[in-house]
């Protein structure tokens, strides 16, 4: 998939938040790069680096206290190469980007990965229920 259609996936699953989360997105950097970096990884204590497809560098809302002021953005990243890596199709890369996202700002907002990974696994489990 080209950089500009990938774009514009990602600009897509940030326009289709709900506007609360919108409005509360005015001091963070949306990115796109191929791939992590070593010092990305590093930080994350990985080795591969299709294992990490979004970072969220920043300081989330719930430690932020009264003297957060005047501070460099929040950064979220999206690495285009391990999603591609992982998806087969464009509709898959874009189910991918849409739930890489959130996870993002999830963490933006304050929620740790042990949370977020728990909550993932219980959305998985009821979409796969049969009807």
């Amino acid at each position: 998939m080209d950089r500009q259609r990938f774009e514009e996936l990602v600009i897509r699953a940030i326009e289709q938040l709900p506007p609360e989360f919108q409005d509360k997105l005015e001091n963070v950097d949306v990115l796109i790069e191929d791939w992590p970096s070593r010092a990305q990884l590093g930080r994350m204590r990985l080795r591969d680096r299709g294992q990490l497809l979004g970072l969220y560098e920043g300081i989330p809302h719930t430690e932020r206290g009264n003297s957060y002021n005047l501070v460099l953005p929040d950064k979220i990243t999206i690495f285009q190469k391990p999603i591609e890596a992982l998806c087969h199709t464009e509709s898959e890369i874009e189910a991918e980007i849409v739930s890489v996202v959130r996870h993002e700002i999830a963490h933006h907002f304050g929620t740790d990965e042990k949370t977020l990974r728990k909550l993932e696994g219980q959305k998985r489990r009821r979409t796969k229920r049969p009807k």
